[in-house]
C-alpha cells in the first residue's frame, strides 16, 4: 500500500495537505519546514518546484518561485536536499510543478530520481490526460509514483470520471477556475463538491485554491476528504523572521493544536 493510500485508509476526513515552494524563503529551508509541518500534525506535503512561468499560480506563489530560483533552487538541487529526508519524514510527500522543467531534466530520469529519494507522487497540472495515457503514465507506473489530476467546477462529469480513473492517491478539486490565492466562499463551493461526491469516485477528494484558515478548512472538510493550503501558508512565512515559528503558528491556527 502506498503512503497516500495508507493515509486515506487511516483518515478519510479533514486531511490537511500543505503546499510550499522548495527553496523558499531560503534555499536550505525546505527540509526544516517539512519537519516542522510533520511535527505539527500535517498529513501530507506538496513541494512546489519553482518555475519561471507558473501560469496557474497567483502572485504570492509566483513571487516565492522567483525568490527560490534566485536562491539557486533547481530540480537537481532539490533532489540533493531530499536524499536522506525519509530518515525523519514519514508522511506522504508530492512534488508539484510544470512539465517544462521536468522535460528539460528528462521525464524518466526525474521519475527515477524522485522514487530513489522517497517521493510518493507528482502533480503536474499542465500534463494533458491524453499524453499521460499514451506516453507518461507507463513511466510513472514503472517507478510506482502516484499521479494526481485536477478537476474544476467546469469539468464535465465524463471528464471527471476519466481523470479519476487515471489518478491515483487522490483527486485535486480546484475550488474555482482561477489562479491560486483567490478568496472563495466555501459555502458556494459546496454544491460543486457535493456533485463530485455523488459520482462515487474511486479516489478521495482534496479541495484546493482559496483554503486559507480554520473556517475554510473545516468547510471544505464537510464535503470532501480534506483540503490543500498553499498561498495562505507561504504568505505566513513572511510574518515572522523565523520560518519555523511561522509554520508552527500557522498550523496551530488551522488544527488548534498546541505544544
Amino acid at each position: 500500500m502506498s503512503r497516500l493510500n495508507d493515509l486515506f485508509h487511516r483518515k478519510n476526513k479533514n486531511v490537511l495537505n500543505i503546499y510550499f515552494t522548495a527553496g523558499y524563503p531560503q534555499l536550505n529551508d525546505t527540509l526544516p519546514l517539512m519537519r516542522a509541518l510533520q511535527n505539527k500534525g500535517v498529513d501530507l506535503i506538496e513541494l512546489g518546484m519553482p518555475y519561471s512561468d507558473p501560469l496557474a499560480d497567483g502572485p504570492v506563489i509566483q513571487e516565492t518561485s522567483a525568490i527560490a530560483l534566485k536562491n539557486g533552487m533547481t530540480i537537481a538541487t532539490l533532489f540533493e536536499q531530499l536524499k536522506q529526508f525519509r530518515e525523519y519524514i514519514h508522511i506522504p510527500v508530492l512534488l508539484m510543478g510544470y512539465m517544462n522543467p521536468v522535460l528539460q531534466y528528462g521525464f524518466e530520469k526525474f521519475c527515477a530520481d524522485a522514487k530513489a529519494v522517497g517521493i510518493d507522487g507528482l502533480i503536474l497540472p499542465d500534463l494533458p490526460a491524453h499524453e499521460f495515457e499514451t506516453v507518461y503514465g507507463s513511466i510513472l507506473k514503472k517507478y510506482n509514483l502516484d499521479f494526481v489530476f485536477l478537476v474544476t467546477p467546469e469539468t464535465s462529469e465524463e471528464r471527471v470520471r476519466r481523470l479519476d480513473q487515471l489518478s491515483s492517491g487522490f483527486l485535486y478539486a480546484v475550488s474555482s477556475s482561477s489562479t491560486t490565492g483567490k478568496d472563495k466562499d466555501m459555502h458556494q463551493v459546496s454544491a460543486y463538491l457535493e456533485k463530485l461526491k455523488s459520482y462515487r469516485l474511486n479516489n478521495p477528494i482534496l479541495v484546493g485554491f482559496g483554503i486559507k484558515n480554520k473556517e475554510s478548512f473545516e468547510a471544505a472538510g464537510e464535503h470532501a476528504n480534506g483540503a490543500i493550503i498553499g498561498t495562505a501558508f507561504v504568505k505566513s512565512l513572511k510574518e515572522y523572521t523565523d520560518p519555523i515559528t511561522a509554520t508552527n503558528m500557522f498550523v496551530e491556527k488551522i488544527l488548534e493544536v498546541k505544544g
